[in-house]
């Protein structure tokens, strides 16, 4: 099973001020019932059995360790901020919420959550790009424990008997994606769905191809949508690909059905499940030998809502330090097979899982997708969503992205820095 809170979620599009109007109102009246001082609550999106499980023996840990008990009411990851929402108009918000990332943005643009650096957490042990992922306007809200990314995944056994080696450039991609095309096998599998899926996968291609997300019709974005096309024109990629979750993705790799595929670390869990199959790992390739691999950051950040109460934020802020701290990030990696943030976990990390040491390197360049434009994010998947639907199905690159390009500004206004 894919875990789903760690990629991209379904989100929902909700407008800015009836986010501010709720958050505001919770922020301002505190928190409207009576609670138990000793007993504080999570609100995540670990449905999965197993994740689950996990967070609610960190939970229990952390708990022990500051003597209160730490709850989590799990949610799916796509209603996580309309629950939050929910709570906050009846002044119910949890001590704890943890956002996807691209989420995150829109609730602190609304004043919804603290500064945690205020409530004691540093950052000296996290890279740049990774506090920037839990970061609005340079103010840091959100504490990742793992982080993940895409990368290249290769049958081992098909890509051997064909005789090639890993690719590393696009050149090499699309010469062996359409080598390695055969009978009811694709070459390559990736997701360009209509959904925030396909836009996280496109990312790679776009910032490594020095594409930028502020200039949708840009020459360098265009030309990744065209590398696409060149792959689906070859036959490389099924046609289904502008329908695919990148869990179709991996359901296609796995039955034999793709040599390649583009995703990410949520479906090695899975994938090994698969004892015939020897998968490998690899960067994602670039236009040129030689040039970084770009890619995006994907993952949750735990946020301590502002409810008025400082008393019990900067007791959550203790929560949220113990669980993003380097031993239970690393404990937590360790069972999702995510990228821990801390760099010391990270290091460790790498020394216990060394088959996935591409995706920590894959790690070390990636971005947050709201770096740029924050709560202005959404306009740009969506419209970049609707561009990989024309684009794909007939329309040339440029004319799908023009219509992007006017779409995410006429819905962006005012969110540019």
């Amino acid at each position: 099973m894919s875990k789903r809170f760690n990629r991209p979620s379904r989100s929902t599009v909700i407008p800015l001020a009836a986010v501010s109007a709720l958050v505001a109102g919770a922020a301002l009246t505190g928190c409207g019932q009576q609670r138990d001082s000793s007993v504080y609550t999570v609100l995540n999106s670990s449905t999965d059995e197993t994740y689950h499980r996990w967070d609610a023996q960190a939970m229990a840990r952390c708990g022990k360790r500051l003597g209160v008990a730490v709850e989590q009411q799990s949610v799916p990851a796509a209603q996580v901020m309309t629950k939050a929402l929910r709570m906050a108009s009846s002044r119910s918000l949890p001590d704890i919420v943890q956002f996807d990332a691209s989420e995150m943005p829109t609730f602190a643009e609304a004043g919804g959550l603290v500064d945690l650096r205020t409530l004691g957490l540093g950052t000296g042990d996290i890279p740049r790009g990774i506090v920037n992922f839990g970061s609005y306007k340079g103010t840091y809200y959100g504490a990742a424990r793992s982080v993940n990314t895409l990368a290249l995944f290769y049958n081992k056994d098909i890509l051997d008997r064909a005789g090639l080696k890993v690719p590393a450039t696009w050149a090499e991609l699309r010469a062996s994606a359409k080598k390695l095309t055969r009978g009811k096998r694709y070459g390559l599998a990736l997701s360009a769905g209509g959904a925030e899926d396909g836009v996280f996968q496109f990312t790679p291609f776009m910032w490594s191809n020095g594409g930028d997300e502020t200039r949708l019709d840009g020459p360098k974005v265009v030309q990744a949508l065209d590398y696409w096309k060149s792959l689906l024109k070859d036959g490389s990629l099924s046609k289904s690909t502008v329908g695919w979750t990148q869990a179709d993705v991996n359901d296609q790799f796995m039955a034999g059905n793709a040599a390649m595929m583009i995703n990410g670390p949520w479906q090695v869990e899975t994938l090994n499940t698969e004892k015939s199959l020897h998968w490998g790992i690899a960067r994602i390739p670039v236009p040129k030998a030689g040039e970084k691999s770009v890619g995006p950051l994907g993952g949750a950040v735990l946020t301590v809502p502002n409810t008025g109460d400082e008393q019990r934020e900067r007791t959550a802020g203790r929560i949220v330090a113990c669980l993003s701290s380097e031993r239970e990030q690393l404990t937590y990696a360790l069972n999702s097979w995510m990228v821990p943030a801390n760099e010391k976990a990270a290091a460790a990390w790498r020394r216990q899982v060394p088959e996935l040491d591409a995706l920590a390197d894959q790690v070390a360049a990636a971005r947050s997708r709201t770096a740029r434009l924050g709560a202005g994010w959404t306009g740009v998947s969506l419209a970049l969503q609707s561009a990989f639907q024309s684009a794909l199905t007939g329309q040339s690159s440029q004319a799908a992205l023009q219509r992007a390009q006017q779409r995410a500004t006429s819905g962006n206004r005012g969110t540019r820095r």
